[in-house]
């Protein structure tokens, strides 16, 4: 790959990642609202599970408004790679944010008051829901930008595993002839 080529990845991966942590920023969204409102709990997992398929859907933009219709393994795996590289930065940036300046201990009195409620310490039972509350606490207890940063790292190792199927899928050797 030349240098122009990988500017050109780059670029796409970067313009791919914005669109990927728009949808996840809006999972997130999702997620915060479902915390009372069960219907968007529910969008918000139909979000996440979008994920690789819109990541697969912009790669196909890529191998064939760019690339002409062919792209290496290689090549589709970096740049599956860069986009949850890139999406996860700008995701991370949104939890940064959302967690300095906009929650103020909501999301996590939330989950607190999920976990207590009745059904669920009588299913998880008194051991488990205490190593629950412990993990909670030392969540509650971390820094915004450690959370953001943990979020982040999260989403990279994900990235990491889906990009290996979609890059294997999204592969072509040869330019496909229309006719």
């Amino acid at each position: 790959m030349t240098a122009i080529e990988y500017n050109q990845l780059r670029a796409f991966a970067r313009m791919d990642g914005a669109i990927l942590a728009l949808l996840w920023t809006w999972s997130f969204v999702c997620y915060v609202g479902g915390l009372t409102h069960p219907m968007l709990g529910t969008l918000a997992l139909v979000l996440a599970i979008i994920t690789p398929f819109l990541v697969g859907r912009r790669l196909k933009k890529f191998r064939d408004g760019a690339l002409d219709g062919c792209i290496s393994f290689k090549r589709a795996l970096a740049y599956c790679l860069l986009t949850f590289l890139y999406g996860s930065l700008l995701f991370a940036a949104v939890h940064f944010v959302y967690f300095t300046w906009l929650d103020h201990g909501y999301f996590f009195s939330m989950l607190s008051k999920m976990m207590m409620a009745p059904e669920n310490i009588q299913a998880l039972g008194k051991e488990m829901m205490t190593a629950v509350q412990q993990s909670l606490a030392a969540v509650t207890a971390m820094r915004p930008i450690d959370l953001a940063l943990n979020i982040m790292m999260s989403n990279v190792f994900i990235g990491i595993i889906l990009s290996l199927p979609l890059a294997a899928v999204m592969k072509r050797d040869v330019k496909k002839v229309k006719g």
